[in-house]
């Protein structure tokens, strides 16, 4: 997010005070830095108590109970998929900051590296890890450097500010007086709404505890720390950057505001080009790594929910990698979509990023208030301050996010978050309708007398190999009665049925047609089961080849 989030501040702030959007970009990006090292410290409280996995869903549910967890599940699946769209989105842009030939691409290149993180993760969160730890440095290293040899240029005076009359530039406002330099409070809010969008992923680490060698929870919060830390040092140094450079955003989206300040900050030299090009390299693969983020903690999260019947159980099922596949594969179908919709465009998918995951910072917090008010353990007073600071703080951004982009897209996440809490009450419910009928009388009929008579029929739709196996299966059963039954859907194909029952001698099975004109199978086939063990005393199987 240190590659979008200074970017998304000046776009709410040029379009409307023009340059003095650059003195205002470090007072918006400090108070985004102190929800951070709130957030940090609270989600360092999340990680010590819960070891395996801690996640605001996992903190939600034990304090709070079941169905408040799912206000949590709700918000970070849907920041986790918009976590993978933005940030492929974001990378793609840095690519084409290079090469602008490949703009025109953006979207299939997007969904490309979407596929191929996918792939990646199917082989192994541990494969992954290896694959990604590169990238990763690779790009810190080049932001340090770019931070570094900004400071020192602009300390020799050599930056100046670039002319704002770029090609393709956004919409310049003009600047006016008083504190805020012309901008109202609301744009304000709006550009650090924006600029909160840099905390998303902060809480992957607490759902992936169990990911980390042992011992995972100090693992976890020294990593914890670590990221904090380079987030926060990276934003606050690119925003100077900005402040110092005057790079414009443009409506097409790249070249990026970070690469506008590389090139500017290397020059054109040979070795000041190489550099630039490693920079938007780095930047470009730590974008599109970035969605590993999600494709780590949206399955462990959804395989929880699945666990306590909230989602589907098909969730809670690890393909032969040992990872969730089918939360893997969702994930990618979902961002694909996504990006389809807003052709991939940064600044289409912003309004619609951070509610979730401030919605799950609010709630970790809040959850671990309540924890420590339960458990009463050592020091609990502070780090119960510490929690609620972190939670009230969220939601103040929640609020703030909600209100200032509601018409710019957020009024979709807002309208999903209820109505996605209730489809999977809605689901819990039907589950636990179902275990309960499985289970009712479930002692008695296993001490039910044998009834007199079994019956065995074989729904077949044509005479083939599987349907012949099936037959000679049914007649293993012993059954008092066998018979072959087909539901008539095509006359045609009826009749073709029977002429071949005839020609390869199965005469002596009965073979029942059944009219079901209107093509529900189902019902016919409970109409058939009720009629054959109506009278109390028939067993019925059916054999489905």
């Amino acid at each position: 997010s240190v590659a979008y989030a200074t970017e998304q501040i000046l776009l709410n702030l040029i379009r409307v005070i023009g340059v003095a959007a650059f003195s205002l970009v470090i007072g918006v990006s400090a108070p985004v830095i102190v929800v951070l090292f709130f957030v940090t410290l609270s989600y360092l409280e999340v990680v010590k108590v819960y070891t395996k996995a801690g996640g605001a869903y996992v903190v939600a549910r034990e304090n709070f109970g079941p169905k408040v967890a799912q206000i949590a599940a709700v918000s970070l699946l849907i920041d986790y998929t918009l976590t993978v769209a933005v940030s492929v989105a974001a990378g793609v842009a840095a690519l084409t900051s290079v090469f602008a030939g490949l703009t025109r691409y953006t979207v299939w290149i997007a969904i490309g590296f979407v596929v191929l993180i996918a792939f990646g993760n199917l082989r192994g969160i541990r494969e992954a890890g290896r694959t990604f730890a590169v990238p990763t440095y690779f790009f810190v290293v080049n932001m340090v450097i770019l931070i570094v040899v900004g400071i020192v240029k602009d300390a020799l005076g050599q930056l100046h500010p670039l002319s704002l009359d770029q090609p393709n530039h956004v919409m310049i406002g003009r600047p006016g007086g008083g504190l805020l330099l012309g901008a109202s409070l609301f744009i304000v809010m709006k550009a650090f709404a924006a600029g909160g969008s840099a905390l998303t992923g902060t809480e992957a680490i607490s759902n992936g505890v169990s990911v980390f060698r042992q011992p995972e929870a100090r693992n976890a919060r020294q990593t914890l720390v670590i990221m904090a830390v380079i987030l926060g040092s990276l934003v606050m140094g690119v925003a100077y950057l900005a402040s110092i450079v005057h790079p414009v955003p443009r409506n097409s989206g790249t070249p990026t505001v970070v690469a506008q300040i590389a090139k500017y900050v290397y020059g054109n030299g040979v070795v000041g080009h190489a550099f630039y090009i490693a920079l938007q390299g780095g930047t470009m693969l730590i974008l599109v790594l970035a969605a590993n983020t999600s494709f780590t903690g949206f399955p462990f999260l959804a395989s929880f929910a699945a666990d306590d019947s909230y989602l589907p159980r098909q969730l809670t099922r690890r393909g032969h990698r040992l990872v969730f596949s089918t939360g893997i594969i969702v994930l990618t179908v979902v961002s694909v979509a996504i990006l389809l919709v807003t052709r991939a465009r940064v600044d289409s998918l912003i309004p619609l990023y951070a509610i979730g995951v401030f919605t799950g910072f609010t709630i970790a917090g809040a959850g671990m208030v309540k924890y420590h008010l339960t458990h009463r353990e050592p020091q609990w007073q502070r780090r119960a301050v510490i929690n609620g600071t972190a939670s009230v703080l969220s939601f103040i951004v929640d609020i703030i996010i909600a209100v200032t982009k509601f018409t710019e897209g957020a009024w979709v996440v807002i309208v999903l978050l209820p109505v996605g809490v209730l489809i999977l009450l809605r689901l819990h419910r039907q589950y636990v309708d179902e275990d309960k009928q499985l289970e009712q009388d479930a002692s008695i009929a296993c001490e039910a007398p044998v009834l007199r008579k079994h019956v065995v029929l074989v729904f077949i739709d044509r005479m083939d190999l599987a349907t012949a196996r099936a037959i000679q299966y049914a007649r293993t059963l012993s059954p008092d009665d066998l018979r072959a039954v087909h539901f008539a859907v095509d006359p045609i194909e009826a009749a073709e049925l029977e002429a071949d029952w005839s020609r390869l001698g199965l005469s002596r099975l009965p073979l029942d047609i059944i009219d079901c004109p209107d093509r529900r199978l189902a019902r016919c086939s409970l109409e058939l089961a009720a009629q054959t063990t109506g009278d109390g005393t028939t067993e019925l199987t059916i054999l489905l080849p």
